[in-house]
């Protein structure tokens, strides 16, 4: 019992203890508070004396009224300084906006230019495309779906062009064309594939120019002309061409096999092939030949060398094309505007 009793006096001397340490605490901060507020609360006279015989100002404050004061004006000079530096950054930063922005108009009236010499070509292409497809017997509107005409087509695309504004059309514009000319490849890749069928018969019928030398001429025509040894009327059954020497290499005008190797008073040493479609070719007064009888010969390939051989007057290539037993002029198979 007196155990308990004692260590309930050591509780009630602990507790006691806690509680006056919080009532000094809390009451000196109390006081620190009150002197605080004291200072702050002090009178204070402020007099404002004129150097003339004015009125002595005076007025009365205290120290917390003063200190705000204080803190409220170097607020507003500080806020003016800072506004004021903003400013001047802003208005830089606006100055270059204003010159990025006038490059970038100087660029979009530039792109615009482009953009109109652009569809203007495109246009070019079309109408130059249309009569392409024409000649060749495509027909547009089989390669080219209803939607792709009304959403891509050129046509619509000129029509529509007033109606849109800005950088807006120009984009419309540029979506058009890529539409077109993704639906023309389809027709372009036609017209290849016809070209190098084409190209393939054309590599059977002799259409090239037999010498392919910056000097070569046609000296003596196809037809009626007088001999240039018996000085009498005849009729000259070929081209002769003429570089001015011997040696020049001499080459197939058309794929073929070569059906004679020979030499003949007249001619000289010369060279016939066979060809597809009944047509033969013959090459005379050649100097040497590089080929032998039943070899297969392509287009453009050398076979022999212009010569001076059998009856002539000079250095030349005799050049004959037979279609089965008739003579034809080789004028008319020869694409003088491809190689010469």
């Amino acid at each position: 019992m007196a155990k308990t009793q004692r260590y309930k006096r050591i509780e009630k001397t602990i507790v006691s203890n806690v509680h006056n340490s919080f009532v000094s605490f809390f009451k000196t901060i109390g006081l620190f508070f009150v002197k605080v507020f004291k200072i702050f609360d002090s009178k204070l006279t402020v007099m404002i004396v004129p150097h003339s015989q004015s009125k002595v100002i005076n007025f009365q404050t205290n120290v917390f009224a003063l200190c705000f004061g204080l803190v409220l004006v170097v607020g507003i000079v500080g806020s003016f300084f800072y506004f004021n530096r903003r400013a001047v950054i802003s208005k830089v930063e606006i100055s270059s906006l204003m010159n990025k922005n006038r490059e970038t108009l100087a660029s979009l009236d530039e792109l615009r230019d482009e953009n109109t010499n652009l569809l203007q070509a495109a246009k070019r292409f079309q109408s130059s495309l249309s009569q392409s497809l024409a000649l060749l017997g495509l027909d547009r509107n089989n390669n080219v779906s209803q939607s792709s005409i009304n959403n891509g087509d050129l046509s619509s695309l000129f029509t529509s062009r007033d109606t849109v504004n800005g950088s807006v059309r120009e984009a419309s514009d540029i979506r058009s064309l890529t539409a077109y000319l993704e639906e023309a490849v389809q027709p372009i890749e036609q017209i290849g594939k016809m070209l190098d069928n084409q190209n393939a018969l054309f590599r059977e019928i002799p259409n090239i120019w037999p010498v392919n030398n910056p000097n070569v001429h046609i000296s003596s025509q196809f037809g009626p002309t007088i001999h240039p040894v018996t000085g009498q009327w005849y009729i000259h059954k070929g081209i002769d061409f003429s570089t001015w020497r011997s040696g020049d290499p001499i080459m197939a005008t058309a794929n073929g096999q070569v059906v004679t190797v020979g030499y003949d008073n007249s001619f000289g040493n010369y060279i016939i092939i066979r060809h597809k479609h009944g047509i033969y070719t013959r090459f005379a007064h050649m100097s040497a030949t590089r080929v032998k009888k039943g070899e297969f010969v392509n287009q453009g390939q050398i076979i022999g060398n212009i010569g001076n051989t059998g009856i002539t007057t000079g250095p030349h290539l005799h050049y004959e094309v037979h279609i089965g037993s008739d003579v034809v002029d080789p004028a008319k198979y020869i694409n003088v505007k491809l190689l010469k």
